[in-house]
């Protein structure tokens, strides 16, 4: 069975980047990243696949375009 997790970008600091994320487009979960250190963590405590794999797209997509996307989306 696969999985989807979307992810929208809600808040940007100097120092840290915050999305809402979920499974199915149920965005009922939030992420914040650090910008100096790639810390990710869910607000909930739980970093879970979920929540590893919307940080991972998010981090892949600044690597490639060198800013946080407005969005991702990833699926398996």
């Amino acid at each position: 069975m696969g999985m989807m997790v979307v992810g929208r970008k809600v808040a940007e600091t100097e120092d840290e980047v915050r999305y809402e994320f979920g499974l199915d487009r149920q965005f009922d979960r939030i992420l914040t990243i650090d910008k100096r250190t790639w810390h990710a963590s869910a607000e909930d405590g739980r970093f879970d696949s979920a929540a590893g794999a919307v940080a991972s797209k998010i981090k892949r997509a600044w690597q490639d375009r060198g800013e946080f996307p407005p969005g991702v989306v990833f699926s398996s």
